[in-house]
């Protein structure tokens, strides 16, 4: 089995074309679960990137990046058509990387050091939410998730060990901030609207009231403001009322994502801040071009983030670094597990062969037994240094040696290591005078 991450992000393509990768996106590597492509499959999208993780079994003779490499060509050509951007452009920016690599950059990501804001907490949210997104459609695999809960321990540690984040720095605190450089007032006596009724504008909603604003309105397209202000406080903007809320705010924020973008002309003339943290914008950028209007976009927090100190980001790093290992070598164990188990088997058929013939010769007699006792201790004695053996190999990252050794001396083709949640038990010795099946065998 393969692990592998395709990642677009902040770091190698704009915002505007992350929007477009994420709309062209939606549901694609999910549907190569339900029609077999994939074993697994889970999307991580937020504002600032597209990662699309996913789990497969290379056909018989193909190499796991040349797998990888199919998957992506495919999901760049329908990425493409869905979005109107060039599938070559698409497979250029949809990074990949597999196995130790995806578990190291999920990790770090995970952990706030490759957000726009370095050590904000707000990712952690999102690759818990995108993990149970996969759950609930049924698309991931038990190596995925024992790979995204990996990352979940790794950014609590990075939480607890380490002071990354610690001064609460996010995509909307920065924003706020931002915008309380540019309007006039203080929160207190601002009112402000907020545009949605996500996990971004219940952020937005906390944020505001730590500020001590007071006067928030929400307004949301898909009907569900009421509900949302009945949990978070707030008050809804009936479905008529948009351009009164509008003509109210001093700072109008988006977190909508809506289907189109709102013209400059819905707005009504006079000051106001306006800030856009919609992944695929909630205001056209001409807004900036009013008189009065102050625009703050996701570039604008990007560019205007503050660093975090070189301690706290060389401390996490440590963390990940150490998480990755960690994850790597049990990846590996998983693997010798497997490589342990077909090498019994094949021990035990030709064991269990043999004393066939020895019963056709002794029949039921305390000779046949004493042999059969014998033998068996032998093939205890014979495994045990191979056991151990690859158990060292796997620790030191070599075990693809000691299954093409298997392969080679033996014949023996070890099965995939299981895609499910837990690890490969060992399998009962075959009944005598069984032939050894050396076909592959599918991951349970």
């Amino acid at each position: 089995m393969v692990l592998f991450a395709l990642v677009a992000s902040h770091q190698n393509v704009d915002l505007n074309t992350v929007a477009r990768l994420s709309t062209g996106a939606l549901g694609l590597s999910e549907d190569m679960v339900r029609n077999g492509r994939l074993r697994g499959a889970v999307t991580l999208s937020t504002c600032n990137r597209l990662e699309l993780y996913g789990e497969l079994e290379p056909s018989p003779g193909a190499s796991a990046p040349d797998a990888v490499a199919d998957v992506r060509a495919a999901l760049a050509e329908q990425i493409g058509a869905r979005s109107g951007l060039d599938p070559e452009f698409v497979a250029d920016v949809l990074v990949p990387r597999t196995d130790a690599e995806a578990a190291r950059h999920l990790f770090t990501v995970v952990s706030g050091l490759e957000s726009a804001v370095v050590g904000e907490r707000e990712i952690t949210g999102q690759v818990r939410r995108a993990l149970n997104e996969a759950r609930t459609a049924g698309t991931v695999s038990g190596n995925l998730v024992r790979l995204f809960e990996g990352a979940a321990r790794t950014a609590r540690k990075v939480g607890t060990q380490t002071t990354l984040g610690e001064r609460g720095r996010s995509i909307v605190s920065v924003a706020l901030d931002l915008a309380d450089d540019v309007t006039a007032g203080t929160w207190a006596g601002r009112r402000a609207l907020v545009f949605g009724t996500g996990a971004y504008a219940g952020a937005t909603m906390a944020a505001l009231r730590d500020r001590g604003c007071a006067d928030i309105e929400v307004w949301s397209g898909s009907g569900r403001a009421v509900p949302f202000t009945e949990n978070r406080g707030g008050t809804p903007v009936p479905e008529d009322g948009l351009a009164e809320a509008l003509e109210r705010a001093d700072v109008v924020i988006g977190c909508s994502g809506g289907a189109a973008p709102m013209g400059a002309s819905a707005f009504p003339p006079g000051p106001r801040t306006v800030v856009d943290l919609a992944l695929t914008r909630d205001f056209d950028p001409a807004v900036a071009d009013l008189p009065g209007v102050e625009l703050i976009s996701l570039e604008s927090v990007r560019v205007a983030a503050p660093e975090e100190t070189r301690e706290s980001v060389e401390a996490a790093t440590g963390i990940v670094e150490r998480a990755a290992q960690e994850f790597a070598a049990d990846q590996s164990g998983r693997d010798m597990d497997a490589a342990i188990v077909a090498l019994r088997r094949h021990t035990m058929a030709v064991l269990d062969a043999e004393l066939e013939k020895v019963t056709a010769h002794h029949g039921c007699t305390a000779a046949k037994e004493q042999i059969e006792l014998a033998m068996r201790r032998m093939v205890r004695s014979l495994l045990h240094t191979p056991t151990v053996r690859a158990r060292e190999l796997a620790a030191q990252g070599r075990q693809d040696e000691y299954i093409t050794g298997l392969e080679a001396l033996y014949g023996i083709e070890v099965p995939a290591s299981p895609a499910g949640d837990a690890a490969p038990a060992p399998a009962p010795a075959p009944p005598a005078a069984a032939q050894i099946d050396r076909r592959p065998q599918a991951a349970g």
